[in-house]
């Protein structure tokens, strides 16, 4: 990683595990020391497969791949991660500085451009973030901000109100009735044009690896003119790629951005992302020469590794920083699961070894914990026995628990290739616990992820996560602190939320990921999601393009692809 020695420190991950963690096909994956543009021509058009976001392309409010993937080829954060190593590197940033990991310093270069020709300035990151913390704003990524000096006093204030389904007073923000206290955040300062300052509540060591994450992008000037109207379709970035057009039932078209200043510009001049109803659709499109890449190839490819016939040279696999995990409903959605035995009776009741062998042809690792071996401070066999198959041991923590009435549900969405082993999973836990189960397909991954983030969503539910920077509290903060954005079954542990504050406070990566591990282990008890199996990409590509490679997230890294002459 490029950068200060105080930001190389920081670095959390562990390049040796992503490193060797990769094998492709008969077309070795293509490497670069810079993660971005490949060896090869440039100019041309490609189509890669794509789905249904959940929300309009704002960063703040896009914490799920189907807007997080197209993001990622319009904006450009303070650092890139690498493509092959996940390391962070300086992008917008010309250097990160602190002498105590409480103040930050921000240097941007100069002359980095948005895509509507105006220039990136410090203001943009500082006006970005404000309103993206605002609670009147209610943005799915606001809990990103929270370790900045001043963010809480930005939240609306309580009011108590009937819940709808079950009747009982409950305490929810209302900012017309109680305002926040504060408009910005006082942690965040502007010093000049390329400047600005970022102070913390407490320590937070790790701070500069997170700022590649999308929630920190900056946003140009004109976002604020309409709110941020005009960018929920059409957002402005200062990445390799500018959005041309969306249209949420066929896709979106990127062209090469002509404003782009930076390090990890794209080789085709044209990127069109095509949505899909499944990835069967798109495999046969793949074959056909319909659709040139298809970043996760359907499990019925994976039996006797067909995919190998199928596309000859053109496929890869590789582990990646992702974590499939079915997580239980929140307690005031469907209290039937409230029960911590109940939850590791399930566990122990679904066979991940049988599921991952008949249905995923070994493509993926059984889960031990909540956390990808690819970061550092991976921890093996966390959840311990209940992460293991255990049927008479899952019936009697069911007996502990008073067993459940009725049926259990597992719900997935249908444009994803999910419907085999939520079956699967399901039909273990019927013949281990006796207790009737049912996989329940929402049509669209953006409906699916709306009845989830509006707590709507009863029974089990499929969730995964691809890490959205390379460290072990990305993993664990994000999903399951208390008022995080993508916390979906509204888990909240005083223990558990403190392990993290004391985490970050931590002066080095050891001490850090020490608290990070016993963070993790407090999970046991209350079971708040069942952790499934650790990722691994298989992504395949037609014939009229190049130099495809899956990145240390999962996604493909679509600045290096090349389209052939």
């Amino acid at each position: 990683m490029r950068g200060t020695t105080r930001t190389a420190a920081l670095a959390g991950v562990s390049a040796l595990a992503l490193l060797t963690a990769a094998c492709s096909g008969g077309s070795d994956e293509p490497s670069s020391s810079t993660g971005s543009a490949g060896q090869g021509a440039t100019g041309g058009e490609l189509t890669i497969h794509g789905c249904t976001p959940q929300n309009p392309f704002i960063p703040s409010n896009t914490n799920e791949t189907c807007g997080g993937n197209i993001l990622d080829a319009v904006l450009a954060k303070l650092v890139h991660y690498n493509a092959d190593t996940a390391a962070p590197e300086m992008d917008l940033a010309e250097a990160i500085d602190s002498d105590d990991n409480q103040t930050f310093t921000v240097k941007l270069k100069p002359g980095m451009m948005f895509s509507d020709g105006t220039e990136v300035k410090a203001k943009n990151f500082v006006d970005a973030w404000n309103w993206s913390r605002a609670g009147k704003n209610a943005q799915l990524n606001a809990y990103f901000f929270d370790v900045i000096e001043g963010a809480l006093d930005m939240d609306c204030g309580l009011v108590t109100q009937k819940n709808k389904e079950t009747g009982e007073d409950e305490e929810v923000p209302d900012c017309e009735k109680k305002p926040a206290k504060a408009d910005t955040m006082t942690g965040l300062k502007v010093v000049d044009d390329h400047t600005f300052t970022i102070k913390t509540t407490e320590k937070v060591s790790n701070l500069p690896v997170r700022l590649g994450y999308t929630a920190f992008s900056p946003l140009p000037d004109s976002f604020f003119a309409d709110n941020g109207k005009s960018f929920e379709t059409k957002p402005i970035g200062a990445g390799p790629y500018k959005m041309d057009s969306w249209d949420p039932a066929t896709g979106a078209v990127l062209s090469k951005n002509a404003d782009y200043k930076g390090a990890f510009g794209g080789k085709a001049d044209k990127i069109t992302f095509k949505i899909y109803e499944d990835t069967e659709a798109a495999y046969k499109d793949v074959q056909a020469g319909q659709l040139d890449i298809l970043d996760a190839l359907p499990v019925s490819s994976y039996q006797g590794e067909k995919y190998k016939q199928d596309l000859p040279d053109r496929w890869v696999e590789k582990a990646v920083g992702t974590i499939a995990t079915i997580t239980f409903p929140p307690e005031k959605t469907d209290p039937s699961y409230k029960s911590p035995d109940l939850r590791k009776a399930i566990s122990m009741a679904i066979d991940r070894d049988l599921i991952i062998k008949t249905i995923l042809a070994n493509t993926r690792t059984p889960a031990t914990g909540w956390v990808s071996p690819v970061v550092d401070g991976y921890k093996p066999d966390v959840c311990g026995e209940f992460c293991k198959y255990d049927p008479t041991k899952a019936k009697e923590y069911l007996d502990k628990a008073g067993g459940y009435k009725g049926t259990i549900t597992l719900s997935y969405n249908a444009d994803g290739d999910h419907k085999a082993w939520t079956e699967a999973a399901c039909n273990t836990i019927k013949e281990a616990l006796g207790v009737d189960c049912k996989a329940v397909a929402v049509p669209t991954f953006g409906a699916f992820r709306t009845q989830i983030t509006e707590h709507k969503m009863k029974g089990l539910i499929r969730t995964g996560w691809q890490m959205d920077y390379p460290s072990i509290e990305n993993f664990l903060g994000p999903l399951y602190a208390t008022g995080a954005g993508s916390n979906d079954g509204l888990y909240s542990n005083p223990t558990f939320d403190n392990l993290l504050k004391e985490a970050a406070a931590a002066d080095t990566v050891k001490a850090a990921n020490a608290k990070y591990q016993e963070a993790e282990a407090a999970l046991v008890d209350d079971m708040p999601a069942i952790p499934m199996w650790y990722g691994k990409t298989i992504a395949g590509w037609g014939e009229r393009v190049d130099n495809v490679k899956v990145t240390a997230f999962g996604t493909i890294d679509l600045p290096s692809v090349t389209v052939k002459s």
